[in-house]
């Protein structure tokens, strides 16, 4: 490389300025990349493998359980001042039921064996491994910030294996061996190279996936520019009252377990004589009594029932892939009950969602582990290969780093690149992913517009 960065003439000008891009994207994922893959593997360890609120803990069965008013009875025992929130029917006849207990300033699960009544396990809502990953892995711990941060990430991410693909594809007479077996023969940065390639190529529609279904979830273009238009539509909840909240309100914590087609519809509202026919006229509408209507209408294994919040509230009975409930996404439920009167509001299946919600659906579900342990063990296997192809990346920029200069060792910048094809690609990019679009085009004005006019800052980023 020269000083000005510049790539020797009668070389292939496309191949330097995508691996220039490669380059500079990489700077900004690759940390992201790290962190979002060990937090990953944390999440599906403690949810898949062992839950920390002891749901999965191993129950000897016995002839007859306790009624679900002595479990909550047991379980509120723990908390004489705390409230019902939540009940979770046991994953199988082995495990443990869980019970969200709401205190005046904080949340505690209590599991509970439904043979005995016995409490098993009493944990903070919130204040677990998971929950500490998750929080890092949606918002880095601060919030918006966090979240606008990574969504850049996983936008840029997208343009880091659109490069990689291009930058490994076969050329100069090399076959395909070269792009799907790796050169252990080689050594040095050769070495490194050809592992990083690869292993880049195998992963790349993984990661592809990975990273538009976790973009589904970002602030911007999940929640406002896809979540937005693929909503289930509460309009088709003829003459059920609906309140203020959304169903997204009912996420207690960072961890999204509402349906990511349904976070954006309005909730139903108790007090009225709308609904069909669910609990009889006359039964008490209490956590007894909802669970059996739960289970008289198809729900079974492990679902889960939300108490009404306010006078206003439903109870909320629901089995879907975000909360863990089961290995099959396509029997997603969620069912709304009138507090006062026992009627059901509302009642939505798999089969309801449009075709964004269905994919959301299933590939929430295996972005997250939930399918099995084929699942389970594909996911850290994927996470291990994102960081080995992570710090192989960092190795190879290592090894070809400018020995003792002050300067990145960027790839040189090709001359004559026309600029129409540049920012008709960056215009087609930002259209389909507005952050990505924004970032394309902050770098395309800091490079070509300020680092190429200032001699000192050309050095350094060179």
């Amino acid at each position: 490389m020269s000083e000005t960065s510049t790539a020797p003439a009668g070389v292939d000008k496309l191949y330097f300025a995508v691996w220039r891009w490669h380059f500079y994207a990489g700077l900004y994922v690759i940390p992201f990349l790290l962190m979002l893959a060990i937090t990953g593997i944390v999440m599906v360890w403690f949810t898949s493998i062992s839950p920390e609120s002891g749901e999965r803990l191993v129950l000897t069965p016995q002839a007859q359980t306790q009624t679900i008013s002595a479990q909550e009875a047991a379980a509120l025992a723990t908390h004489p001042k705390g409230k019902i929130g939540q009940y979770i029917a046991p994953r199988s006849p082995v495990n443990p039921a869980l019970f969200r207990v709401d205190l005046a300033d904080s949340r505690r699960v209590i599991a509970v064996d439904p043979y005995t009544g016995a409490v098993l396990r009493d944990t903070q809502d919130g204040a677990s491994w998971y929950t500490l990953a998750n929080d890092i892995h949606g918002t880095l711990l601060i919030g918006t910030l966090g979240d606008r941060l990574i969504e850049i990430a996983a936008s840029l991410g997208l343009l880091l294996v659109v490069t990689g693909v291009y930058l490994v594809w076969p050329r100069n007479g090399a076959g395909l061996r070269s792009l799907l077996v790796p050169n252990l023969r080689a050594r040095g940065r050769a070495w490194w190279k050809s592992l990083h390639g690869v292993l880049g190529f195998w992963i790349s529609l993984g990661l592809v996936f990975f990273l538009i279904s976790g973009l589904s979830w970002a602030g911007i273009w999940g929640e406002k520019y896809v979540q937005a238009w693929a909503t289930f539509p509460a309009e088709k909840w003829d003459n059920v009252p609906l309140s203020d909240a959304r169903h997204k309100d009912m996420n207690m914590t960072a961890d999204d377990t509402v349906p990511w087609g349904l976070e954006q519809t309005p909730m139903p509202m108790s007090g009225s004589d709308a609904g069909v026919t669910g609990l009889p006229m006359g039964v008490p509408v209490v956590l007894e009594n909802v669970v059996a209507l739960g289970r008289a209408i198809g729900f079974q294994g492990r679902f889960q029932v939300a108490v009404p919040a306010d006078d206003a509230g439903v109870w909320t009975l629901s089995q879907d892939s975000n909360s863990y409930d089961g290995p099959d996404p396509t029997a997603d439920r969620t069912v709304h009950i009138d507090q006062f009167t026992g009627k059901i509001l509302a009642d939505v299946g798999f089969a309801d969602y449009g075709l964004a919600a269905k994919s959301m659906a299933v590939g929430i579900a295996l972005h997250e582990g939930q399918l099995g342990l084929w699942n389970v063990v594909l996911n850290i296997g994927f996470c291990l290969i994102v960081v080995f192809v992570c710090v192989s990346g960092v190795a190879m920029w290592w090894k070809r780093r400018p020995s003792g200069a002050r300067r990145l060792g960027a790839p040189p910048m090709p001359a004559g690149v026309p600029l129409r094809g540049v920012a008709l690609i960056a215009l087609v990019l930002g259209v389909a992913f507005p952050m990505l679009g924004a970032v394309l085009v902050a770098v395309l004005a800091l490079d070509f517009l300020l680092l190429q006019n200032l001699p000192a800052m050309k050095r350094t980023f060179s």
